[in-house]
């Protein structure tokens, strides 16, 4: 075990490599100057190429991506041009609501999906299967802005349940983050529980018709243990798969979910950096969404192990 995540640790340094050298080329042959946008329409043009100058951006492509390499080696992501601070420390300060909104929507997406997808595998064929069935092609298909836009309108224009937007900290005020987060997390979370409710559903229906399965049904054991006991253990693995790639789409689906909702995550201050064209601070969050992805996937590659100890890698 120990061997496995010392070689998936070193193989985080060419992943990451990629999507960095990725993103800075794209941000760097982008239109637009965040020299003339600092400065302003009524700045002259010896001033925004001072500003440009003073700022590193006048030099090679070359020159800049190897110093920009050099101050991530340090960890240093660079300070955000508009927010006059550092690129690490905006993103910590806007990461408690994102990971709140993700958390809360993962155990909507995960609590709903599972149960739909068992249920509807342990009555194929029949109405319940087919209402779960119908769920799932509708909760795909629906983009989550529009969901989000229909909560709105019914749950706080119509009847004032909950708060069209904003957010409050979960330390200072738990059942008001609850309130705020609720329709922002359900919009995130109804699609990817269709998703899941359709991978775990092909999962138990795969095992169901094992011959091990057949073996027990015909030795008198009840068909509620059966399922329980033999068939979701073994469909745990592809379960733990699709609630993994799910956390990760949440991470980066928050984005339209926190501009709606007009929360202060990350996905926000993504949008307003990629608007102001902040270059550090598009790198930076750029980045960090990346290494979350990979981190994600190590983590549910060593979930495997404790599920199934037939796993080697």
């Amino acid at each position: 075990m120990g061997a496995y995540i010392l070689k998936r640790l070193l193989q985080l340094i060419p992943t990451m490599l990629i999507p960095s050298v990725m993103v800075f080329m794209l941000i760097f042959f982008s239109p637009g100057d965040p020299a003339s946008l600092m400065l302003g329409p009524d700045a002259t043009m010896e001033q925004i190429a001072q500003l440009r100058t003073q700022m590193g951006y006048d030099q090679p492509v070359a020159v800049q991506m190897a110093r920009w390499f050099s101050n991530l080696l340090k960890g240093d992501l660079g300070e955000s041009i508009f927010l006059n601070q550092p690129v690490v420390q905006a993103i910590g300060e806007h990461l408690g609501v994102t990971m709140a909104l993700t958390i809360f929507a993962m155990v909507i997406a995960s609590s709903i999906g599972v149960t739909l997808g068992v249920v509807s595998a342990v009555n194929r064929g029949k109405p319940l299967d087919q209402a779960a069935m119908i769920f799932s092609v509708f909760g795909v298909s629906i983009p989550e802005f529009w969901l989000a836009l229909n909560l709105i309108l019914f749950f706080s224009v119509y009847h004032q349940i909950f708060p069209i937007g904003g957010y409050v900290p979960f330390f200072e005020d738990p059942a008001g983050c609850i309130k705020t987060l609720f329709l922002p997390a359900v919009s995130l979370g109804i699609t990817q529980a269709a998703f899941i409710a359709r991978m775990v559903r092909s999962s138990v229906l795969e095992i169901l018709d094992a011959e091990y399965v057949r073996t027990a049904m015909a030795k008198g054991l009840l068909y509620r243990k059966v399922v329980m006991k033999h068939v979701m253990k073994n469909a745990m693995v592809p379960t733990v798969t699709v609630v993994g790639m799910t956390f990760s789409v949440l991470l980066g689906g928050a984005i339209a979910i926190e501009m709606v909702f007009n929360l202060p995550g990350i996905g926000r201050l993504l949008m307003n950096a990629v608007l102001r064209r902040d270059y550090p601070l598009i790198q930076g969050i750029v980045l960090f969404i990346a290494a979350a992805y990979i981190v994600i996937n190590l983590l549910v590659d060593l979930i495997y192990v404790y599920i199934d100890p037939r796993i080697e890698y």
